[in-house]
């Protein structure tokens, strides 16, 4: 007999399902792939990683530091999963992605507790009463996106999502990307593509140039924090410079000095035989992106394992259909309905997961009787979560984790003048993260001690 439904095994419906199976449901979770396959997607996996294969900064009092830090006191099977499977990536969490989704389907599939079923899902169970995390992700197929729109009156909301392109290590000229990191943090773990002045110029004006994928809308609405370089470099050509490219913390091994421009190469695979462009997710036509990218010091004569694309990605009008614990609100004849990852309005890896990991808690309460119970505000995850709830419907857009998002320190946290007399204003930034970072790990905590 199953318990619940989830929709979709991304990384927000892998992480429901184990987290509800670890609970003690019996979980049903329907993934379409392969048989039904996206214009992102390339396996069958739960929890593919289509863009990167980076799940941001490691720093503990970073914004996704602090999510990744809640997330391992609740148990997240994608951090551990991440962990397992990391490769070197200086300050970030970077994954071996294949190996990393093989072991997530593996575990998923053999839990005792899930139902895994290839299916093209059309509708959610809950007319037999079956509790349902729509997970679908934001390349949910049309059936089920009709669904959606039909029920909630939802227009579609989206933006345009880019992939950045994959090289073979053999094909990458070891005499001129040189490895580190910037500024000699941790170990070298970059190759890194220097270009001088006129190269850079050169690459600018090839990129701009160059034959674009078709988009099949007249206004093309990109995410802020994942645009394509060619629209970067659009908006002044020295914006890669600043961007993706910018050379800071990095000296070129052969001259001594600081590059004018560099490419960062991160590796895509544990055996150290992919590299993927770091930051240069684009809509380049295939044959362009050969011709662009191979002026690129370093990978003239590289060989692609995949070049980059783009897809649309939808999401719901979050505010207007969700409460804080991600069930659909103002709907008596809808109960038992959640939605969770990309397609709930958050964008980025680890956030995806983490509203999986929140609303199959949600879920474990609604099937157990207990009333709703949301995520402390003062936590990355509940800040992200009363985000969704309380923004302005209105040009609302998807959230990423942010410093931003969580609430002021109290009055009295931090003796403000003697941050600033012992570091200046970077002393006073470090404190105040270390100081919500503490506060936040106290909250999940109690809250942890509750929903276990």
């Amino acid at each position: 007999m199953t318990d619940v439904c989830v929709i979709g095994a991304g990384l927000a419906g892998s992480e429901a399902a184990w987290q509800l199976a670890e609970r003690g449901h019996k979980v049903l979770l329907c993934e379409m792939r392969p048989e039904n396959t996206t214009p992102a997607h390339q396996t069958g996996y739960a929890a593919e990683m289509v863009c990167s294969n980076s799940f941001k900064s490691d720093d503990p009092c970073s914004a996704t530091g602090i999510l990744k830090a809640e997330m391992e006191r609740l148990g997240s099977i994608i951090l551990a999963t991440a962990r397992e499977t990391s490769v070197p990536a200086g300050l970030s969490l970077a994954v071996d992605r294949n190996l990393f989704a093989g072991l997530i389907t593996e575990r998923l599939q053999k839990h005792g507790n899930i139902e895994w079923k290839t299916a093209l899902a059309t509708e959610p169970p809950i007319a037999f009463g079956i509790p349902t995390i729509i997970a679908s992700g934001p390349l949910t197929a049309d059936p089920l996106a009709l669904w959606i729109s039909e029920t909630f009156n939802e227009s579609s909301l989206y933006f345009y999502d880019a992939i950045a392109p994959i090289v073979e290590k053999d094909s990458i000229d070891p005499s001129i990307a040189f490895p580190a990191s910037r500024y000699g943090k941790r170990t070298p773990d970059f190759l890194n593509c220097p270009l001088n002045k006129e190269q850079y110029e050169t690459f600018v004006d090839v990129l701009l140039a160059a034959p674009r994928a078709p988009l099949h809308d007249l206004e093309a609405r990109y995410f802020e924090a994942c645009l394509p370089i060619e629209v970067m470099a659009e908006r002044g050509r020295d914006t890669l410079r600043y961007g993706p490219m910018k050379p800071v913390g990095l000296t070129d091994p052969k001259t001594g000095r600081q590059p004018y421009a560099v490419v960062q190469l991160r590796q895509d695979s544990i055996a150290g035989d992919l590299f993927n462009l770091v930051g240069f997710q684009t809509r380049l036509a295939w044959g362009a992106q050969a011709e662009v990218f191979r002026l690129i010091p370093g990978i003239g004569n590289a060989v692609f394992s995949r070049f980059g694309s783009i897809h649309r990605n939808t999401y719901i009008s979050a505010p207007r259909l969700l409460d804080a614990t991600l069930a659909v609100k103002n709907r008596p004849d809808l109960p038992g309905l959640y939605f969770a990852g990309q397609i709930s309005g958050v964008e980025g890896y680890m956030e995806s997961a983490a509203t999986g990991l929140a609303a199959a808690i949600a879920v474990d309460r609604h099937i157990r009787s207990l009333p709703p119970l949301e995520f402390p505000g003062q936590t990355m995850i509940g800040a992200m979560l009363h985000y969704l709830a309380n923004a302005a419907p209105v040009n609302f857009t998807p959230i990423n984790a942010m410093i931003g998002v969580l609430p002021d320190l109290p009055k009295g946290v931090l003796d403000l003048k003697e941050m600033k007399k012992r570091g200046g204003k970077g002393g006073l930034k470090a404190a105040k993260r270390e100081a919500l970072r503490e506060i936040a790990l106290a909250a999940i905590k109690s809250f942890e001690s509750v929903v276990r």
